[in-house]
């Protein structure tokens, strides 16, 4: 069944991101060509994270904030009205366009369309070790249980003054418990539970989407969240 599984969703993988890189040229090559002659003229943002089995890859996006934004502020964190993000990548941010250049990332085999997502090291290293071993065993992915349930995750920065501590014991336990959930009962079904429900929240950002989850994860997180 495994191998089934693992066929199957790289078929869909490869022919999901295929059809839609063409799909949404109309789209890319205009944002492409404003990036080009306005900001910083960078096109693609390439950034290390942790992939399948701890192995890094280069994450693609378009590029949305000041160069060397990793080594200012508070670094791979988004607060709230940051002032690394460029006024273009706003727009790009809030549409979630600037993650669309990701499915070359999983047309060539780095990440698949659902599954955790790819952190950086840091960040993942605030995963309990046992949840790590766990999570590692699947490709990253475009979107999945826990960047749906955290697709506003910058808002729990507001007002904050350490957006790392936060992160590490707020956010990070509370992914942890998603992404190890989604491990132990991953499927095609909520393959494609969850790619439908990343286009309803692009389509109404204020819809909850915790409803698919345990109840016993939904009352952990209403503190979180």
């Amino acid at each position: 069944m495994k191998n089934i599984y693992e066929f199957m969703t790289r078929l869909l993988d490869i022919l999901i991101s295929s059809v839609a890189l063409i799909v949404l040229s109309p789209v890319l090559i205009p944002v492409v060509v404003i990036l080009i002659f306005s900001g910083e003229r960078e096109v693609l943002f390439f950034q290390e994270r942790v992939g399948r089995y701890k192995k890094p890859f280069k994450v693609i996006k378009f590029a949305t904030m000041q160069k060397n934004s990793s080594n200012m502020g508070h670094g791979a964190l988004t607060i709230p009205d940051d002032p690394r993000i460029l006024p273009f990548g706003k727009l790009l941010r809030k549409t979630k366009i600037n993650e669309l250049p990701q499915l070359i990332n999983v047309l060539i085999g780095d990440m698949s369309i659902v599954g955790p997502r790819p952190l950086m090291t840091k960040q993942f290293n605030f995963y309990p070790e046992t949840s790590q071993l766990k999570i590692c065993k699947m490709r990253p992915g475009l979107t999945g249980a826990g960047s749906l349930i955290f697709r506003d995750e910058e808002r729990l920065f507001k007002g904050v003054d350490d957006p790392d501590k936060v992160y590490k014991e707020l956010i990070s336990p509370s992914k942890a418990l998603i992404e190890v959930w989604y491990y132990e009962n991953h499927s095609l079904y909520y393959y494609f539970l969850l790619v439908f429900l990343t286009v309803w929240a692009v389509l109404d950002p204020r819809k909850e989407m915790t409803f698919f989850l345990p109840v016993e994860i939904t009352e952990k997180l209403k503190n979180v969240l």
